[in-house]
């Protein structure tokens, strides 16, 4: 997972025409309702930041992996959501604005959150006592460049061209999952050899820390009364992790190559299990629409 510019460029430049497309689709009432009825975010949050790092925890020791990648997969538990989470919650028809309100939440949350929980891993797994900084300047610009800036930008364009912005809206969602895929393919070939190395170590547990937090996520909300949109959007916030700073921090904060491999891998099953959850979506919408 060294940088590239694959890494460095491509990607981030993605996410943020991915994040201006979704802005396209968004209005400031869609974030008035989530501070009315603040029922799902608490219930992402919850999801997020204690049951995903308590699944996580019990796999490590289930499977009885390494301690380097034992700390690495709670290094991932630990990096809930991400911009990812926010475009497969859009691709899915979720509920688009409540999977943005709980990435900058809990992007902020995890400030504090992150060092707690990678601290206990490295002194459970490998009691090395290693302190664990994160750099709070850094996560904030992520969030603001790659979140917050274009989907602002393209809530501000359908305030002030709202006929076009819907125009767009199909066009938009084409173009996206063209670039998501793109993503995933670059990614499987340049990292297909530590792939096929780490795999059979580590795939259970990746495959298994995927579907466990998605069905957590899903059914934890339908257990409360959310609607469907908000069911699969707590789903896929709760199922897709933030890999990509979770090998930032292990390659680093960390300077561990090791403890970005759980990481990797786990990137390229919530793919796959993205694009289960996409098609379902998708099939479920269209079975709606001829009924």
């Amino acid at each position: 997972m060294e940088s590239s510019v694959l890494t460095d460029i491509f990607l981030p430049a993605s996410l943020f025409i991915i994040m201006l497309g979704m802005g396209l689709s968004l209005v400031v009432d869609d974030f008035r309702r989530i501070v009315k009825y603040p029922k799902a975010t608490i219930i992402g949050l919850v999801n997020q930041l204690i049951f995903l790092p308590a699944i996580g925890f019990g796999i490590c020791h289930l499977l009885n992996l390494p301690n380097e990648l034992a700390i690495g997969v709670m290094l991932l538990a630990a990096c809930p959501g991400g911009v990812t989470s926010n475009l497969i919650s859009h691709l899915s028809r979720g509920d688009t604005a409540l999977s943005i309100s709980l990435t900058a939440v809990s992007s902020f949350i995890t400030l504090i959150t992150i060092p707690l929980y990678v601290g206990f891993a490295l002194n459970y797994f490998s009691n090395s006592g290693q302190a664990v900084d994160v750099d709070e300047v850094g996560m904030i610009l992520q969030v603001l460049v790659i979140v917050i800036i274009p989907v602002a930008l393209g809530m501000f364009i359908r305030s002030r061209r709202e006929n076009f912005a819907i125009r767009m809206d199909g066009p938009v969602r084409i173009v996206s999952i063209i670039l998501f895929v793109t993503i995933l393919l670059s990614i499987i070939i340049k990292e297909r050899e530590t792939i096929v190395e780490y795999f059979p170590q580590i795939g259970g547990a990746t495959v298994a820390l995927n579907i466990l937090t998605l069905l957590v996520g899903y059914y934890s909300a339908k257990l409360l009364k959310l609607d469907q949109k908000q069911a699969i959007t707590i789903a896929i916030e709760s199922g897709i992790q933030n890999g990509t700073l979770a090998i930032v921090i292990a390659s680093t904060v960390l300077a561990n190559f090791t403890l970005s491999i759980p990481a990797g891998i786990y990137s390229m099953v919530m793919f796959i299990s993205a694009g289960v959850i996409m098609y379902f979506s998708g099939r479920r919408k269209k079975k709606v629409v001829e009924e």
